[in-house]
């Protein structure tokens, strides 16, 4: 996928919405010195284009009692995802499948090297975690190992992107 074309301003406007994306289209306007008008233009192509993918409310795990950050590395059996027959059914496919029905995995990353996921996966406390472990992941067939480790501390936790790193 192709990169879009961004200005100063373009950028300008991605830094302040992924800052605080509940602020008006006159808010916006006026921090990037701009009438409304063509800054809810210049939003709409964002939109438009996929460079926003969304509008999203985000939450503090603890305050909704999920104390326990966890993060885990999964490999699965030997497969064969070459194109053709059955290759829709695939262990690979099946696993991508089932992580979409488990709310506990909050991201999902194909990887190179060793593991081939890495997951991050939000729980209530270690006793969710051996539960989802046991009775969800490690019964799945296609999962061959897995490698778990814990946050201690929450170092850095962003959604924002460098957008006003590289402008043109």
């Amino acid at each position: 996928m192709a990169a879009v074309e961004l200005d100063k301003i373009d950028r300008k406007i991605l830094a302040i919405l992924q800052s605080d994306g509940r602020l008006t289209n006159q808010e916006v306007a006026e921090r990037v010195n701009l009438s409304p008008s063509p800054c809810l233009r210049r939003i709409k192509r964002l939109e438009e284009t996929g460079v926003i993918r969304k509008y999203v409310a985000l939450l503090e795990p603890a305050k909704i009692g999920l104390g326990l950050l966890a993060y885990v590395n999964v490999r699965l059996e030997k497969h064969n995802d070459t194109p053709g027959k059955g290759a829709s059914r695939s262990p690979r496919n099946d696993f991508a499948a089932s992580i979409e029905q488990w709310p506990e995995i909050v991201a999902c990353y194909a990887m190179t090297g060793e593991m081939d996921y890495l997951l991050r996966v939000h729980v209530e406390d270690m006793d969710h975690f051996s539960r989802f472990m046991m009775e969800t992941l490690l019964r799945h067939p296609a999962v061959l190992d897995v490698k778990s480790s814990f946050a201690l501390q929450q170092i850095k936790d962003t959604t924002a992107l460098p957008v006003l790193s590289g402008q043109s």
